[in-house]
């Protein structure tokens, strides 16, 4: 699926959130396995900043939203400093989308909706981790799934309270076209109050 169109600012989508649609749409019709698969950047309150992957659950003019236990690094983190980055990298197509913004929690109610989706194993599995914490071994893991598994027993798995979804609502979008001889596209859009200013940068 390698792209090789030109991006201009002229023919780019106004909107950045739409533009960003059009991309995620193109991948999932050419059949990408994991398109939501994001990299998310976080920094703690010394400024030290950490990255990992994360799954995108939903977006929409609204923001970008994932979900994860509020007491785990990351969750703590943007609680702390809520500022934050995601990496879209689609090597199929030579495109990337940079992502930058301000997270907040999703409502109980989101959260709960979402919860109660995922497989049930996998609502088990947000009892039993208390995520990024230090654990002495695989059988401590283990040996708390298969409590919570019992005490769920033949009854729906409720929502953890430490268990919910973030929103990163965006003021920066990148999107980033590979480029034949290194000549990549980069097109910024950068909140000005309710619109977007649109600009090309040098790659």
């Amino acid at each position: 699926m390698k792209n090789n169109k030109v991006l201009s600012e002229l023919t780019v989508n106004p909107d950045p959130f739409l533009q960003f649609r059009e991309w995620y749409n193109e991948h999932l019709e050419a059949g990408i396995a994991i398109p939501d698969t994001v990299s998310l950047g976080t920094v703690s309150s010394s400024g030290r900043v950490s990255v990992r992957t994360v799954l995108l659950k939903g977006f929409d003019e609204n923001g970008f939203v994932f979900f994860t236990n509020y007491n785990s690094k990351k969750g703590l983190q943007l609680t702390e400093q809520p500022a934050a980055a995601l990496l879209f990298y689609w090597p199929e197509s030579g495109r990337q989308v940079r992502i930058e913004g301000i997270t907040e929690r999703v409502s109980e109610k989101e959260s709960i909706a979402y919860f109660i989706t995922r497989p049930r194993e996998s609502q088990i599995s947000a009892w039993a981790s208390e995520q990024s914490s230090v654990i002495p071994d695989r059988a401590c893991l283990e040996e708390k799934h298969a409590y919570f598994k019992t005490r769920f027993e033949n009854r729906e798995v409720e929502k953890p309270p430490h268990w919910g979804g973030f929103r990163l609502r965006p003021d920066f979008f990148e999107f980033w076209s590979d480029g034949a001889f290194r000549l990549h596209d980069r097109i910024a859009y950068t909140r000005s109050g309710q619109s977007w200013l649109i600009q090309r940068l040098s790659p």
